[in-house]
């Protein structure tokens, strides 16, 4: 089972705002994740990043890779691998 970090949309139609999950690699965009590791609302100025730092170094331990999406609100979050 491939782990990946990425992005499901839960805001509304014209409203997107966004969980970052761990989630099987297989698995739908807004299906089935196995953790919820973080926030991210573009609508704001500035855009709004939480991640919690712990579950994402653990994931990022464990193997999981971030999607190209993620990988950059890890980085501009300043969180280290």
């Amino acid at each position: 089972m491939a782990v990946k970090l990425r992005l499901t949309r839960i805001g509304s139609k014209k409203n997107p705002i966004y969980r970052v999950v761990a989630a099987d690699s297989r698995a739908p965009r807004d299906g089935r994740f196995l953790e919820i590791v973080g926030r991210y609302n573009p609508q704001t100025d500035p855009s709004t990043i939480e991640l919690d730092e712990t579950k994402v170094k653990d994931w990022l331990g464990k193997g999981a890779q971030p999607t190209e999406a993620v990988a950059k609100l890890i980085k501009i979050s300043g969180i280290e691998k």
